[in-house]
């Protein structure tokens, strides 16, 4: 696949946008309106996107990439493991509250098979990453060691998105302090970490 030239990335940007739009305001993404919403002719995003399942597809792959940039891959200050920790779920709970997209993306979205797949492919990405990080946890004497990381990373990364979840359909929602706390204790304690209190 040829890289896109700048307007055309400026142009398929502008269609994911609106898409997002259109899906946390009607809570489903119909081209059409996405296209309008856009201020593009009906057809263009098909040439960009193939069909509505891509489109989605997409959507979904644009989101999780914007979460791991911003709560997995960013750098965190802490003079441990378990004070990086604190860090990430701090910001993955702050990203995730602010992020207009996360109720339904993380709640409410359907879709196809080709969607389905998508979300698969970028909750695999989010679990192998957490993978590494457990590792290095366990390296540093922090997570109990001996158990298969990939394993103890599937289980905490699908318990905090099931938090998650619940919390962003709520209205109101919970104090997302008191969602942090919930997060850090459950997530320890599924670690085996030797659990401090941030300062």
């Amino acid at each position: 696949m040829e890289p896109l030239t700048e307007r055309a990335a400026t142009t398929r940007r502008r269609i994911l946008e609106a898409a997002a739009a259109e899906l946390i305001e009607t809570g489903d993404v119909e081209v059409a309106a996405a296209a309008r919403r856009a201020g593009l002719s009906t057809g263009l995003p098909y040439r960009y996107f193939g069909t509505r399942s891509g489109l989605m597809s997409a959507l979904l792959a644009d989101f999780y990439e914007r979460l791991v940039t911003e709560t997995v891959l960013a750098h965190f200050d802490g003079a441990t493991w378990l004070e990086r920790w604190r860090a990430q779920l701090t910001q993955w709970v702050d990203w995730v509250y602010d992020e207009p997209l996360a109720p339904v993306v993380l709640g409410r979205m359907v879709g196809d098979a080709q969607v389905a797949a998508m979300e698969a492919r970028c909750a695999r990405r989010v679990i192998a990453l957490g993978a590494e990080h457990v590792a290095a946890g366990q390296a540093e004497g922090a997570v109990t060691p001996g158990r298969d990381p990939g394993l103890m990373s599937a289980a905490v990364v699908g318990g905090i998105r099931s938090i998650l979840s619940v919390v962003l359909d709520q209205d109101p929602r919970p104090d997302r302090a008191a969602v942090l706390q919930e997060i850090w204790e459950f997530s320890t304690a599924a670690l085996g970490a030797v659990r401090v209190e941030a300062s």
